[in-house]
This record gives structure tokens, sequence and C-alpha cells, in this order.
């Protein structure tokens, strides 16, 4: 946030990922790191063994070893293919064309290797996966990207930016590829383009969820690693969203996806530049950008009191109830009220006040995701005892879905004041803390809502809602 709360640029890693998509025969990829630990979320091939030999036969695929990797792949691409066929001609009247120039994996570690086309060298697909119109074809490098995707976020992370890189294949059967995009920029800016493959990728993971894939299967509580892959595939901090090659922030493409993920093609088809609101800005200042914009954690928490007090007071006296302002108690452990449950932030309705954590768990939270992540943990707080002034109850789903929701309503006051809160970066640390941990939704007892793809949506149903779509939840 901007003045009160400043953004820190997250860590780097060793492993460099680029997902890019193919604009006009030109490789515009944007480039991230991946971050996180190796995660075993278990293999997402329905049928025959686990592991080696399981899926479809990959032969179909050009320039490929036959190994593990491509044989995934080769099952994602099986899968999507026939997604398509199936719910392509219910929203676009006409049927789908299978790709004309097949699918291409690359072996990026071999300088002899072939190349595919739309690429000078072998190597120019190094950490790559792309769609490319001209030649109507998908590569992948399986030495460099898929595998790392695997390793850190799941097979599931594969079948997001495969079926990511279909969905620009179906923008060129339906008016939005990159012809109608060269010619006219200011309708189909890559933001969009990339929120609707994103959509897209959205409504085949939703329709694998529901077990309708031959050869997939993913139950809903294994999707949040994958969906953790969407933030590493953002773009740099900062970035503009007139750039050529944006595709989003963590927050435009987590939303995205899961607009196509429960809304399906339909809506994902009819995004336009003046229907959808980003959420991706650059800095406002050069001191803002050298600064990397984060407050330190022992100024944050004086920082957004008093709007947090202003903007809760107002959601409380607007239902026609009384608003007191909890006290914010520092203390040096875990709260120990209501049993200790809450985690690092809790709402003590005894005291009436919000006791944080200062010198353990919550300050490491901010030092490793950021500043926004501080503050959305303690505007849940906020938003918990809202509902005490609103005399709603304080533990069950309803209290966990809710407080998350507030806390979304809260953010999106700050994203649209007329004065600039929230600095670049600020949402997508939302995103990852929800995902990342429970303690937002956390209730009075400590239950909470177990995925983050449901805290997530909770927080964005808030942030384009306001308080008044928190009513039901």
């Amino acid at each position: 946030m901007r003045t009160h709360i400043r953004r820190r640029p997250r860590p780097l890693v060793a492993v460099l990922v680029a997902v890019t998509a193919l604009l006009g025969g030109t490789l515009a990829g944007c480039t991230t790191t991946v971050a996180g630990q190796p995660v075993g979320q278990g293999s997402v091939v329905a049928k025959g063994d686990q592991g080696q030999g399981s899926g479809v036969d990959p032969s179909f695929v050009h320039n490929g070893d036959g190994g593990e990797i491509d044989r995934l792949a080769a099952t994602v691409v099986t899968d999507v293919q026939d997604y398509w066929r199936q719910t392509f001609p219910g929203t676009f009247g006409k049927q789908f064309d299978d790709l004309k120039g097949g699918f291409y994996s690359v072996d990026t570690a071999d300088e002899q290797a072939p190349t595919p086309p739309c690429a000078q060298h072998a190597s120019d697909v190094e950490g790559n996966a792309f769609y490319c119109p001209e030649s109507d074809m998908i590569a992948w490098d399986r030495s460099a990207l898929l595998p790392v995707l695997r390793d850190r976020f799941g097979e599931a992370s594969v079948m997001l930016v495969l079926a990511h890189e279909m969905g620009h294949a179906v923008q060129e059967r339906t008016g939005s590829g990159a012809k109608e995009r060269k010619a006219d920029p200011a309708k189909y800016p890559t933001i969009l383009i990339e929120a609707m493959a994103d959509c897209y990728a959205g409504s085949f993971v939703r329709w694998v969820v529901d077990g309708k894939a031959a050869h997939l299967s993913i139950a809903k509580e294994k999707l949040d690693q994958a969906v953790e892959s969407l933030i590493s595939f953002r773009d740099p901090i900062g970035t503009e969203q007139g750039d050529r090659g944006a595709h989003g922030d963590a927050f435009d493409r987590v939303s995205a996806f899961q607009d196509g993920y429960e809304q399906g093609v339909k809506l994902c088809s009819q995004m336009t530049v003046t229907n959808r609101v980003f959420t991706l800005t650059g800095f406002l200042s050069a001191g803002d950008q050298a600064s990397g914009g984060n407050l330190k954690f022992s100024e944050i928490l004086d920082s957004i009191t008093d709007g947090l007090n202003t903007y809760f007071g107002g959601v409380v006296t607007s239902a026609g109830k009384q608003w007191a302002a909890p006290a914010m108690k520092k203390d040096t452990g875990l709260p120990t009220c209501e049993g200790g449950k809450q985690g690092p932030v809790a709402f003590c309705p005894a005291d009436k006040a919000v006791d944080v954590d200062t010198a353990k768990e919550l300050p490491k939270i901010h030092t490793d995701i950021g500043d926004f992540a501080t503050a959305t943990l303690v505007a849940s707080r906020w938003a918990l005892a809202t509902r005490a002034a609103l005399g709603q109850p304080l533990d069950g789903p309803q209290a966990q879905q809710a407080v998350v929701c507030l806390s979304g309503a809260y953010t999106g006051s700050l994203f649209n004041a007329t004065q600039k809160f929230l600095s670049p970066g600020d949402l997508d640390e939302a995103v990852q803390v929800l995902l990342d941990y429970d303690y937002a939704a956390r209730d009075i007892k400590g239950a909470a809502t177990a995925a983050g793809f449901d805290r997530v949506r909770a927080f964005r149903t808030g942030f384009t809602q306001s308080a008044k779509g928190c009513a039901a939840s």
C-alpha cells in the first residue's frame, strides 16, 4: 500500500521459468522465478498404473522421447482437445478443429535437439511452453519447464500450463487470434488475451474435477498447489497493464482462472477491456520503486489501524449498529484469548481487542510474503469484530467465509479509493497468504475454510462486490 503499506519484492530462487504465448510468430514470454519446495500431489492420471507408462501413448508428440514428462503432457493435451471438441460447438456454434501443426516436445538440454516450428533454435524454447498461431501448434520444454513445474507444484500445474496454451488456440478459432490482435491491439491487449486463456484453462480444470475427462483426474482440494503456480507466472512487480508482454499480477491470473472454473467457457469468451477490471499496476513514483514499496513490520500495525476502523466502522453503522473500535494489543507470542486457536492475530471479544503476535509467526509471514499479507490477516480479525458488533455468529462455516470476504471488501475499498493506497504486488501477497495459510478464515474457535482455493474465492467476492456481497456468507 502506498503511503501506509509498501511492497517488498519477493525473494529470488534458483529456478527460472518463463511460460509464454506466441504472438504474431514471435516468442514473447513472461519470465519469473518458481518458488517453493517439491510437493507430493500425486498423479493426475486417472487410468493405468501410476508413474512410468501411465496415461496415453505419447508417440503422436513430435520430437518426444516417450518418457514420463512427455507422457504426462500428451495425456493432458489429449484430454484438453477432447474437452474442446465437446464444449466448443455449444459456445461458438461450430466444430472445434484439432491443432493442424500438432504438438512438439523440446529437449533444451541438448544443443543438437530438433528445433520446433516458430523458433530459431531449440534453446529458444528453454523454460517455455507456447502456442504458435502461424503453425497452429503447441510446444513445451521437457527439460527445464515441465519437470520443474511438476516437482514444485505437482502434476496439476502442467495441466494448467498446457490448458492455457490451448486457450490461445481457441482464441485463434474464435476471432481474437493473432490477426485480430494485430489489427486492433487496443481491443485485444495482451493482458486481456492472457486472462481469457487463464479462464479457458479454469473451465477445463473444472471439467476434470467433475470427473468428465477420460484420462485425468484431480480432486478440488488438490488444486491449491497448482493455483499457486499462477502466482509464479505473474508479471514482475511494477509492470504496467499496457506493456506488450503483460499477463497480469497474481490476483488477475487467479481471478481469471477461478472465473472459468466457476462460470465456464461462455464468460471467458465474453471478456473485453470494458467488462474486465485488472489490478496490475506500475509504480507511481521513482521513490516507491526504489524502496521496493514495503513498510517494516514495526511500522505496519499502527499504519493500518485508522483505516481499518474507518472502513469496518462504516459497515457496522450503515447496518444501524454501534461500532466500538477494538484496541490493538501487541504481544510477544501467539494470542491466548479464546483458547489461542486463531493463529498469530486474534479477536478477543472479552477484551474487545485484537491481539497480535509481534515477535514470532506474524513477523515471519511478513518477511516471507510481504506487508499486505500482514494487513490481510489483521483485517480478517477486524472483520470478526465487525460480526460481533452486528450480532452475528463468530463461529461456523458462515463466519469463516465472511471474515475472508470482508477482508476482501476492505481491500477493494483501498483499490477503488481516489488516493491510491495499494502498491504493486499487494494483492499478490493477499492471494499468497490465503493459499498458504488458513489464519484469515479462522473463526473464534480456530476452525477454518480448508481449501485455499475457496479462501481466495471468498476474498475476491468481497473485493468485487464490497461488504454487501459478504452478507450471504
